[in-house]
């Protein structure tokens, strides 16, 4: 089990609607016996295949469709664009088998408005069995319908408190050396999150050595860092375990292994290992900050994204111990806020800035120019 999820503090006043789009009669009855059973959601529609997908996203404008990739007629990859057409405000999580093909159409989807993606069982009948399965597709769920509430609701004041006013001069005094080592947390909605903030760095990722934790499952952080390496012509790779560390490298998390950092013969390397979970999830940002913190100190830049749950708020705070700044994303510009909010909450948080800032805020700090 990749992580299992958190449910959000804040309960829905009402509950969230939800399309499901699976070409398996068996798994839309599950999908939606669940939901009911959940009390937190309505199905108003089921489809059988991604025209009727389409069609029922203009009818309902559901809160939520769970949209499966491998469908007749049009498949998730062909139905996605159009559905976000007719109903823009509409969230889409994903599910689809793991293999290779479905990692990379379900990136690609995702870097179409896609917030999520689930894997299910190989087999029907562990779709029926896996109370794992169940309990991660009502905790994502639970956190998108959450995420939907924030629309128009003033951040309480504990948050804007500890958030710095947004800018790029907020972090230039809070490092006393230039940062080399960027170290990123995100889930929920990290893949497009994160490519934004990387692709904003420009040159900058010359002068750095970025290592990514981003929660998703084995086949898709390969998938991933293919995507990425393609889309910004920068080595982009999984570690192995005792890897040396190259600056201009981005390094992406194995999915199922943690990734943390090592000082081997005076030099800095990775570590990847099955150690257990950290507060459920493996990979575990905190695992990545935390040795961050001990190896790096103040050379290490620590930003965490959008993504359910908290996993990142203690490594966070090892990385303030250690003279490092940490940026957050903020509610505004994340799919679901709720890593970045739980270190905000914390007061671990140097400076909260929104998706667009991030990079530039990142490039004042550590040089290097944006492509023209």
């Amino acid at each position: 089990m990749i992580a299992t999820p958190h449910f959000a503090d804040r309960q829905a006043a009402r509950p969230s609607t939800v399309v499901i789009a699976d070409d398996s009669v068996v798994v839309r009855g599950l999908f939606a016996r669940w939901l009911g059973e959940s009390g937190r959601f309505h199905v108003v529609g089921v489809a059988g295949d991604g025209e009727a997908a389409i069609e029922h996203a203009g009818r309902h404008h559901p809160d939520i469709m769970v949209l499966d990739l491998d469908m007749p007629v049009l498949d998730g990859v062909e139905a996605l664009p159009r559905i976000v057409k007719e109903s823009p405000k509409t969230a889409v999580l994903l599910t689809t088998t793991l293999t290779d093909r479905n990692a990379r159409l379900a990136l690609q989807c995702m870097s179409m408005g896609a917030v999520d993606v689930l894997p299910k069982p190989d087999s029907r009948s562990g779709l029926t069995l896996s109370l794992d399965f169940r309990s991660e597709l009502l905790g994502k769920l639970g956190s998108i319908a959450q995420s939907r509430l924030r629309d128009g609701e003033a951040a309480p004041d504990n948050i804007l408190a500890t958030a710095l006013p947004s800018g790029v001069a907020d972090l230039r005094p809070l490092v006393s050396v230039m940062p080399r080592y960027l170290v990123v947390g995100a889930s929920t909605g990290g893949p497009r999150a994160v490519a934004r903030v990387l692709s904003d760095l420009g040159g900058a990722l010359a002068n750095l050595t970025t290592l990514v934790v981003q929660h998703m499952p084995p086949l898709f952080t390969a998938s991933f860092a293919d995507q990425i390496a393609q889309q910004l012509g920068v080595p982009t790779r999984e570690p192995h375990d005792g890897e040396r560390l190259a600056r201009g490298t981005i390094y992406v998390a194995p999915g199922g292994r943690h990734l943390g950092i090592e000082r081997k013969l005076g030099h800095i390397v990775a570590s990847v290992s099955d150690g257990p979970p950290v507060h459920f999830c493996r990979p575990a940002v905190d695992v990545l900050f935390a040795e961050a913190a001990r190896h790096l100190g103040p050379a290490a830049l620590g930003l965490i994204m959008t993504g359910m749950g908290s996993d990142g708020t203690d490594g966070a705070a090892a990385l303030r111990r250690a003279g490092a700044a940490v940026i957050a994303q903020d509610e505004p510009s994340s799919t679901v806020w709720g890593m970045p909010g739980s270190v905000v909450r914390a007061g671990q948080a140097s400076a909260v800035l929104p998706l667009g800032g991030i990079g530039p805020a990142i490039r004042t700090l550590v040089g290097g120019s944006h492509p023209a």
